[in-house]
């Protein structure tokens, strides 16, 4: 009797388990991005992915900071958004256990203007608005330095800030701004650097709106992060094959016309 009791307390115990592994599997991966790009990008990764199984719910951010901090917290199980050097600042910065599963896209930084056609129009004094945050905010600079408009100390690499500038000949004036912000502040400026995800959500067009391109060879190519405890696990190499297949490389490269370019 007893063993027949003993048995049947295993039985459940092993049908509760099963009912709990099930219920997981059904439960989306819950994928952060960023409106505009990544967001197109991923719903034909979500596509792909499913016809192997995974089950993907995009979420939208708005901003640079949160998609990893909703990572971190467990909000998410993924992002799509960033580049390295954003997220190892990130990493530095918050102490995040999150690492890169796989490379994606890199999207050329641009510069804009409403009020010139090319640099050399640049007056002495201009309002030059760039992104606040430390790794666009060197990465601009940089582009700016290969443009010839400023130059910085040697040593700045890709963390240069305004204070590594050791010459500036049109005494630009750079006006810090929040990334998503620099579209909608054309207007007050005289020109901005703005990522390529923010100026295509803001109806600009790289190459034809923009005054200038950084190079595409840059170290700013873009990753699917994932936090360190999930980074062997089979959906997370699912989810970057899915991305790095042949199908989203045409996709991107037919869908933004050299804007964004596959860095996979």
């Amino acid at each position: 009797m007893h063993k027949r009791n003993a048995l049947r307390v295993l039985v459940a115990a092993a049908l509760v388990t099963l009912a709990l592994v099930a219920s997981a599997q059904d439960k989306p991966l819950k994928i952060g991005v960023t409106a505009g790009p990544h967001a197109q990008i991923f719903e034909q990764v979500k596509k792909l992915a499913e016809k192997d199984g995974l089950k993907i719910q995009l979420v939208e951010f708005s901003d640079y900071i949160q998609p990893n901090a909703a990572l971190a917290a467990g909000d998410l199980d993924a992002n799509s958004y960033q580049h390295k050097p954003f997220l190892d600042q990130q990493i530095k910065d918050r102490g995040y256990k999150i690492v890169n599963a796989g490379y994606t896209v890199n999207f050329p930084i641009g510069l804009y203007s409403k009020k010139i056609k090319n640099l050399g129009e640049l007056k002495e004094g201009a309002h030059f608005g760039i992104p606040n945050d430390p790794t666009n905010c060197g990465r601009v600079l940089l582009v700016l330095q290969d443009k010839g408009l400023i130059k910085l100390k040697p040593e700045a690499g890709l963390k240069a800030t305004p204070l590594d500038v050791i010459d500036n000949p049109k005494k630009l004036k750079f006006v810090e701004l929040d990334a998503a912000q620099l579209p909608r502040s054309l207007d007050d400026l005289d020109a901005a650097a703005i990522n390529t995800n923010y100026a295509l959500t803001a109806g600009l067009q790289p190459g034809r709106d923009s005054i200038a391109q950084e190079s595409a060879k840059s170290p700013y190519v873009n990753l699917i992060a994932v936090r360190e405890q999930d980074k062997d696990k089979p959906w997370v190499a699912k989810l970057v094959k899915a991305y790095q297949s042949e199908e989203i490389r045409k996709f991107v490269l037919t869908e933004f016309k050299g804007a964004v370019i596959p860095g996979f």
